[in-house]
């Protein structure tokens, strides 16, 4: 059956992701902003591996994915929200969509000053794959406007967080899916950029006519090294490996999400770093929260990829969550916690 037939929920809010356009809320920005504890990152209590070791996260190297606070972007506009993440001690920004809501329009050279002007480095965007509407802002439908506006913004990365499951999801499916990646790919590299696809949990699924064969191991043997690259999505990656280690017949299939990265880093640029506690009655095995409270390993998984030789500053950690109870609190209490962190002597 087509991945398409049966809407997977954890992709579910992703079909929004360029509709960052909001709605005002019918409260002052002062009065939003105020509801976000003032700190700055150093002065979180986080809790962590603490010490005298050298910080686990490599300087300026920390974003967040703007997703994560799409309910300030509508309502306040990049310029406040840009501030409050400049004070948590935050150096990049991944984008979800180029507008906003109640602060009015905004231009791409605006935009990218915005965030300059605040210390933000935008690092990336996440680009709808594909559509069936020909004018939709995707990849396959309009890849010469998406590599513009991502070469307006000085992005050094354009990516999706569509799964490659256009054609289906048998092993043939996902070549063709890769040769379309292989092909944005090369466009991306042609102005300097490079193109990669962000994981949900069902790329760690099976192939229907080979469920020998695990998809995702697919798209890293059929894509380009030199034109396609990922951005794990750890939470996800970890839900995967609860969900997907065994093969639909019931044998065993494990897998460490954090081996494929050592096996291959150069294909890993980007990460999103999202927590979660584990709940094995929870059909995805945990339940998201805010980064450093639930039980993914952050010390020993930034740890194992940087300290591989010329790793240390060659990838960019991205928090995220879903649904925050409350974004900037999430964005504050996240960059506390990860800055806590030590290499273990």
């Amino acid at each position: 059956m087509s991945r398409f037939s049966q809407p997977d929920p954890e992709l579910t809010h992703r079909l929004s992701r360029r509709g960052m356009l909001g709605v005002a809320a019918g409260a002052t920005a002062a009065a939003l902003l105020g509801a976000a504890a003032p700190a700055t990152a150093a002065t979180g209590t986080a809790s962590g591996t603490k010490g005298r070791g050298r910080p686990v996260l490599p300087p300026g190297r920390l974003g967040i994915q703007l997703y994560s606070l799409r309910d300030k972007v509508s309502t306040l506009g990049f310029g406040p929200v840009f501030a409050e993440l400049e004070r948590y001690g935050y150096d990049e920004v991944e984008f979800a969509g180029y507008t906003q809501g109640s602060a009015g329009p905004i231009t791409l050279a605006q935009l990218k000053r915005l965030a300059r002007n605040h210390g933000l480095n935008p690092i990336g965007s996440h680009v709808g794959y594909y559509s069936n509407d020909p004018a939709a802002y995707t990849f396959a439908q309009n890849l010469t406007k998406v590599l513009d506006d991502a070469q307006a913004l000085g992005l050094k990365h354009i990516g999706t967080a569509s799964g490659p499951f256009r054609y289906g999801s048998t092993v043939d499916a996902w070549k063709r899916a890769a040769e379309d990646f292989n092909t944005y790919g090369a466009a991306a590299k042609a102005r300097g950029m490079k193109f990669y696809q962000h994981n949900h949990s069902e790329e760690f699924s099976f192939a229907t006519d080979n469920p020998k064969v695990r998809l995702y191991d697919i798209l890293l043997k059929e894509t380009d090294p030199d034109l396609v690259y990922l951005e794990m999505d750890i939470y996800w990656a970890y839900v995967g490996q609860f969900r997907f280690s065994k093969r639909p017949d019931g044998k065993p299939a494990p897998f460490e999400p954090l081996n494929y990265v050592l096996k291959r880093p150069d294909r890993y640029p980007l990460f999103h770093v999202k927590d979660g506690e584990s709940d094995p009655s929870n059909p995805y095995g945990y339940n998201m929260t805010d980064v450093g409270d639930g039980d993914i390993d952050y010390q020993r998984f930034i740890s194992a990829v940087t300290r591989l030789r010329g790793h240390r500053m060659a990838h960019h950690w991205q928090a995220e969550h879903d649904n925050p109870a409350e974004s900037f609190t999430f964005a504050r209490r996240s960059s506390a916690h990860l800055h806590s962190l030590r290499e273990k002597c």
